[in-house]
């Protein structure tokens, strides 16, 4: 048994004394080109991954703004109409004030307008 533990110690002692060893400058040349090109392989690989996950959210990106395009105009379209209803409905209260002849000359003229602003809304209006 102490044999093999003394038989042991010094094969550690070898190993350890042979990972130690100079290496020639061949050697070392050799080992420090294919660190460094391990190293440009490695940054190679990074930045690619890097650019293609840029690249996929900037195309999450235009497809959020697409959205927000498309909400946007939804909005303007609503607010359009709703102020052309409001605006009419004021315009024909106010023709109540006029006598019956005015009244419809006034109405039809309420009703035109809110048409052409709705027409005109229509145009903000985002493509379904």
């Amino acid at each position: 048994m102490k044999k093999s533990v003394v038989g042991l110690a010094m094969l550690l002692a070898i190993a350890a004394v042979g990972c130690n060893k100079q290496e020639s400058q061949t050697e070392v040349a050799k080992d420090v080109a294919a660190a460094q090109a391990d190293r440009s392989k490695d940054v190679a690989d990074a930045r690619q991954k890097a650019e293609e996950k840029v690249g996929s959210q900037q195309a999450d990106v235009r497809e959020e703004q697409k959205d927000v395009d498309k909400t946007a105009a939804k909005g303007a379209y609503d607010i359009a109409v709703t102020k052309a209803e409001g605006d009419h409905k004021v315009a024909v209260e106010s023709c109540e004030a006029l006598t019956k002849t005015a009244q419809k000359t006034c109405k039809d003229e309420a009703d035109a307008r809110l048409k052409m602003a709705k027409a005109e809304a229509e145009r903000m209006k985002p493509a379904s």
